[in-house]
């Protein structure tokens, strides 16, 4: 049976025990029998016209709610219910226009969000492909149809095969690789992972370009490599050349200088010890180049920060002791850290005659051990990373740069700052646990 039947029917129902009470009393009360009829037609015709009002109101309710509803499922949201009145039905019609205010609301939340997420994706250097389930192209950006030399229409529907990427999406989720694209070439940074729209799984590949990155860190660390290795070398030969030439002039008129013998023997001792000087500075190079990999093993922070304190004779570091832990480490190389840290440390106290402390505490990820001096502190922190820069005289510039690369090699880091509780600086050695 149809809804509204089975209202029409409830709404007849509920009069009928009425009128059939007050028929009954008219037939039983002493009327006159055409008043009798009178009535009953009267009370006939008000049970009937009243059941038509109610369900002409209940009608016009439940089509106005369904117009509504109807407006809403068309993603209309302009048309508004009359919610006059405290009766249910009002309520109801209250209900649906708040429904239809909130759909509004987000629609538009969710318009604004699209059109953002556009906006980005157009700005990003990195290529955005999204695949439905059947691996078809579903969205590309700006870049991915510069990489691919094709327009979004042209894309959009066509197989990852088609597009030349069904490679990414197989194997590994991140993963870097050597490619060629219609639009480029070189070595890709690609990273895949998943979504669902409409129930249906999708993929979003994400492919980023790094050869352009990697040149322009190389030529940046050329640049630094060569300013480095050449005021290291000419420091050098500078002076050679200087005494060279001094030499030189004495050989021809060596008859003459009495003190031309020592002269030379003074000028030797100099090209020799900047031939040494040169020597240590290719043994650090080489060094640093051939740093092996960390052999990780279990070992206690407090020994290791007392013996690497220990052998720093020439001024007392004083030992901070932290909690007792202990860590999988290369006990060696972080030791060496340690060693350079607190040479440097110990070189800017003796300076201003400071003191310098070595210890350790928790931290979230690992351990952190610190070294922190009373020296005059940091003029400047851009260079002191960089290999062979060195601003102490015989340095050899590759302190920091090898401990950094230990530090790292590990999953921690190194940094180094001046003290904002006083005067010096602080290095902090970050250990993973």
């Amino acid at each position: 049976m149809h809804p509204m039947q089975r209202i029409r029917i409830l709404v007849l129902v509920s009069g009928a025990p009425g009128t059939a009470a007050a028929l009954l009393l008219v037939w039983l009360h002493p009327f006159h029998p055409l008043t009798k009829l009178t009535l009953t037609l009267v009370l006939l015709a008000l049970w009937g016209g009243g059941t038509l009002a109610l369900l002409g109101r209940i009608g016009f309710s439940l089509r106005t709610i369904a117009n509504l509803i109807a407006a809403l499922n068309e993603g209309d949201f302009s048309i508004r219910a009359h919610a006059g009145g405290s009766d249910p039905l009002a309520e109801v019609a209250k209900e649906v226009n708040l429904l239809a205010a909130n759909l509004r609301d987000q629609r538009l939340q969710a318009s604004e969000a699209t059109a953002l997420m556009k906006k980005v994706m157009e700005q990003i250097d990195a290529s955005v492909f999204a695949f439905d389930a059947l691996d078809r192209l579903k969205l590309v950006n700006r870049a991915g149809e510069k990489l691919l030399r094709q327009p979004a229409v042209r894309l959009v529907g066509r197989s990852a095969e088609e597009a030349g990427l069904s490679g990414c999406l197989a194997g590994e989720a991140m993963r870097t690789f050597e490619g060629a694209f219609p639009g480029a070439s070189g070595r890709w940074e690609m990273r895949r992972s998943t979504f669902r729209e409409g129930g249906e799984p999708h993929q979003l590949l994400v492919l980023s370009n790094l050869s352009e990155a990697l040149r322009e860190e190389e030529r940046t660390a050329w640049r630094r490599l060569i300013r480095v290795l050449g005021h290291e070398v000419n420091n050098s030969l500078a002076p050679i050349r200087s005494i060279a030439d001094s030499l030189q002039r004495g050989l021809d008129g060596s008859s003459g200088d009495p003190n031309w013998r020592e002269d030379a023997t003074e000028g030797l001792a100099v090209i020799g010890s900047r031939a040494e000087a040169l020597s240590r500075f290719m043994e650090g190079y080489a060094r640093l180049a051939r740093l092996p990999k960390p052999v990780l093993a279990p070992v206690e922070v407090g020994a290791l920060v007392e013996r690497a304190a220990a052998l720093e004779r020439r001024l007392h570091a004083t030992v901070v002791a932290g909690d007792h832990r202990s860590i999988r480490a290369d006990a060696g190389q972080v030791e060496q850290v340690l060693i350079n840290l607190l040479r440097n440390a110990v070189d800017a106290a003796l300076e201003t005659h400071g003191t310098v402390r070595i210890g350790w505490e928790h931290s979230e990820i690992g351990v952190e051990i610190w070294v922190e001096d009373e020296g005059p502190g940091l003029a400047g922190t851009d260079n002191l990373f960089v290999p062979f820069f060195t601003t102490k005289p015989g340095g050899t510039g590759i302190g920091l740069a090898l401990s950094r690369q230990i530090a790292e090699a590990h999953g921690g880091a190194l940094t180094l700052a001046n003290r904002r509780e006083g005067p010096g600086c602080i290095a902090r050695l970050l250990l993973p646990a």
